[in-house]
């Protein structure tokens, strides 16, 4: 039975993960920032033990990781659900402070979470699994949405090196696709995205309902956490568009160490 920790458990997908494992038999644990109906759900009908967690603030961290500690001896599986893409605009007009709040909440206090939680990993099992979760921009410049895109290539890239440093723990990060959460409102709701094509594109996915289904992200993460291959460590994962699941692709990685990964393009040319 896996020990599961899952940050921001009340997110959208945070939520599906829950109750997906719950029915797997998997102890888990999650942090909530708001008491809805839907975390109380999670308490008293999925038996998560959820914590409350504002991770932009230090010493809610602290907090946070204490009584963690009083409920927990070690985990088997840590998962990242949190994200915003708040503030919305160009890097020289937007407020800095907003701008490296968000960076804290996407990239930096994620990575002070996972510091404090590492020495409690699992050491008696193969490849207790960290999960965090890639955003859109990494192959192109989006606009106005800088913070949030940069803190996400800085985690598929820590990912990686995280791999390399720490052998016996896997690290990846899932790329999820447009799914139907409740992140989107913050483009539909900015004015400064209004008639941008992200914020075009956005409305196009709810008019058309052109959305990845959430199960395939949590098959994508099962699959993740449950893998046996050491092939698949420190790598980036597209739910959409890759053939996780696939014994091939696990082979096709054994031969490729950069697949999957940040690398620059085009290093031949002359």
């Amino acid at each position: 039975m896996k020990n599961c920790i899952i940050i921001s458990a009340s997110s959208d997908i945070g939520i599906d993960l829950c109750k997906s494992w719950s029915e797997k038999g998997w102890n888990l644990f999650g942090t909530f920032r708001k008491k809805t109906k839907q975390v109380i759900d999670l308490t008293k009908i999925y038996n998560v033990k959820l914590f409350n967690l504002d991770i932009s603030e230090k010493q809610s961290i602290q907090t946070f990781f204490k009584k963690l500690s009083n409920s927990i001896d070690s985990w088997d599986v840590l998962v990242f659900c949190t994200g915003t893409m708040n503030p919305i605009g160009d890097f020289q007009n937007t407020d800095f402070d907003q701008w490296e709040k968000s960076i804290h909440i996407n990239f930096i206090n994620q990575l002070r979470i996972l510091n404090l939680l590492l020495p409690s990993r699992n050491k008696n099992i193969l490849f207790p699994t960290v999960l965090f979760f890639a955003g859109g921009g990494t192959n192109n410049a989006v606009i106005n949405y800088s913070s949030y895109i940069i803190s996400k290539i800085a985690l598929t890239k820590m990912c990686e090196l995280l791999d390399a440093e720490i052998p016996d723990v896997r690290f990846n990060i899932v790329g999820p696709g447009w799914v139907k959460t409740k992140i989107h409102n913050e483009t539909i709701n900015s004015d400064i995205s209004k008639n941008s094509d992200n914020y075009n594109k956005t409305l196009e996915k709810f008019k058309n309902n052109d959305f990845v289904d959430v199960k395939k992200v949590i098959e994508c993460c099962t699959w993740l956490v449950s893998c046996k291959s050491k092939a698949i460590n420190g790598r980036n994962f597209s739910v959409e568009f890759d053939k996780w699941g696939d014994n091939k692709l696990l082979q096709e990685l054994e031969k490729d160490k950069d697949m999957y990964k940040l690398r620059r393009h085009n290093n031949n040319w002359k």
